[in-house]
This record gives C-alpha cells, sequence and structure tokens, in this order.
C-alpha cells in the first residue's frame, strides 16, 4: 500500500512530516502531482455524475460509509451494524432481543459514529416495533437489517420472528449531513477517548451480565414446571441469591466492573451447584452473547 499525497497542502513540510509520523515513519508516495490528482479524481466524479458508460484507464470510484451506523442498546451502548468505510452499496443484519419480561414493543434508536456510547454519537431517527409475543426477556428473536444504497439512502427494518410483525424508517442524507470537518472530529474523537469510552462500555456490560442472569433466575422461579421440583431448601437459596443480586443492582448503579464481576462470581457459586441437578447453569441459557438486547 502507498500513501499518496492529493491536495496542494501536502506540499508544505510540516504537514508531510505529520503525515509520516501518523503512518508509523512509512514514507509517502511523491511521485503523484497532488494538484492533478485533485482534477483528475473531479474529472472522475463528474463523468460518474453524468452517466458516463466508460471511464479512461478503467476507474473504479468505491463510495464508502463515513461513520459506523448502529442502534442504541441497553445501558446506552452504541451497538455498530455496519462499520466505518464499508463499502456503499451495502446490506447488514443483526440480531436483537428484549431486556423484559412480555416486552410488546421495541424502540430502536439510530445512530451514525465511532464512540462507544450514543450520547457521544449523532441520532439519525427512530421508530418503534410493536406487537412483539409476550415472552421472558431475551427470548424474542429480532433481525434488524441496515440496507444503503448508492444515494446513501439508509432504510432499516426490523423484524420479530415469532410474531411476524415489522416495521421499517428510512433515512434520507439530504438534511443535517455532516461536512468533512466534523467527521473528521468524531473520528478524532472517537480516538482521543477511546480509553475512556473502553471504560464506560465495559462497565454497562459488567451490570447487564449480572442484571441478565438475576432475572433470568426469576423468570425460573416463577415457572411452576421448574419450581415444583425444587426442594424447599434450594428454592430458598435461590430465592436470596436472586433477591440480593437485584438488590446489588438498584443499590449500585454506577459500580465499577469488577464490583459487578465479583457479584456475579458470587451469584454463580451459590446457584450453580443446585441449577445444574437440572442440567442448567447459573441462571439459566444465555442466549445474549449473540443477540444483542435492546
Amino acid at each position: 500500500d502507498e500513501i499518496v499525497l492529493v491536495g496542494g497542502s501536502t506540499r508544505i513540510p510540516k504537514v508531510q512530516q505529520l503525515i509520516q509520523e501518523f503512518f508509523d515513519g512509512k514514507e509517502p508516495n511523491r511521485g503523484i502531482n497532488p494538484d492533478e490528482a485533485v482534477a483528475y479524481g473531479a474529472a472522475v466524479q463528474g463523468a460518474v455524475l453524468s452517466g458516463a458508460d466508460e471511464l479512461a484507464g478503467d476507474v473504479v470510484l468505491v463510495d464508502v460509509v463515513p461513520l459506523s451506523l448502529g442502534i442504541e442498546t441497553v445501558g446506552g451502548v452504541m451497538n455498530k451494524v455496519v462499520e466505518r468505510n464499508t463499502q456503499i452499496p451495502t446490506k447488514k443484519s443483526k440480531t436483537f432481543t428484549t431486556n423484559e419480561d412480555n416486552q410488546r414493543s421495541v424502540l430502536f434508536q439510530v445512530f451514525e459514529g465511532e464512540r462507544s456510547m450514543t450520547k457521544d454519537n449523532r441520532l439519525l431517527g427512530k421508530f418503534e416495533l410493536n406487537g412483539i409475543k409476550p415472552a421472558p426477556r431475551g427470548a424474542a428473536q429480532i433481525k434488524v437489517t441496515f440496507e444503503l444504497d448508492a444515494n446513501s439512502i439508509l432504510a432499516i427494518n426490523a423484524k420479530d420472528h415469532d410474531s411476524n410483525q415489522e416495521e421499517s424508517i428510512t433515512i434520507k442524507n439530504d438534511k443535517g449531513r455532516l461536512s468533512d470537518e466534523e467527521i473528521e472530529r468524531m473520528v478524532r474523537e472517537a480516538q482521543e477517548f477511546e480509553e475512556e469510552d473502553r471504560k464506560a462500555r465495559e462497565r454497562v456490560e459488567a451490570r447487564h451480565n449480572l442484571e441478565r442472569m438475576a432475572y433470568s433466575l426469576r423468570s425460573k422461579l416463577n415457572d411452576d414446571d421448574f419450581a415444583e421440583n425444587l426442594d424447599e431448601d434450594d428454592k430458598d437459596i435461590l430465592q436470596e441469591a436472586m433477591q440480593e443480586a437485584i438488590a446489588f443492582l438498584d443499590e449500585n448503579p454506577s459500580a465499577e466492573p469488577e464490583e459487578f464481576a465479583e457479584a456475579l462470581e458470587s451469584f454463580r457459586s451459590t446457584t450453580a451447584p443446585i441449577l445444574s441437578k437440572f442440567g442448567g447453569g447459573s441462571g439459566g441459557e444465555d442466549r445474549s452473547e449473540e443477540n444483542d438486547q435492546e
């Protein structure tokens, strides 16, 4: 791969030095006239826009997604569906699930940006999927598809597997479009706050792990078929472990990841020996590793 300098300002020695340092000392290719490169690129773009059938030299012009696209999941986490620099047109899908027992609707908020938390990214739109069949949290399978066409028009569809209910939204790139400078700023901030974002995401995920296991056990205990096979002592132990975990979550919403992990380990060590008698782990089947909760 070569580093090609484009634009008159790349003649400035300081700019060239910064570019070389950014790419770990790799020497830029100075064999291309930076002004001619800009003019040639503009001519190619003009040919594409005018619908020219052929371009001299078999030039291929590729459009990419300038910022990652995704939706907000539990805790305000940015879950990316389409990664930055993905070639367009493109179509990507992910499966999500519910965050509450008997949840009948899900609000999908669509964002663009590179930060881990949606509060630091840009909201593009939102829509709600209704009519989901009542079920324990984590049981629903909702497939969300992002489709971006050659004109940068984004179509998003969410479909519930069990009920076949679906909802869609179309987001056009004709209003409030970010400038190149704004896109560069958002990418730069993502790099600058990478460590801070990582810690924030770890805290949310650690809390979510404990929350998921505790509420999964609560659902089991409320299931008559499961509860009737427990002796009273085991049932009391599970009930107490579940209540302690939920109380910890309620009383420590901003605990450190290590504290959530310690509480989860305590929960597992108490519940696993009992649940293993029924062929399950501490809290039941964990399906959310591949199905993000919304």
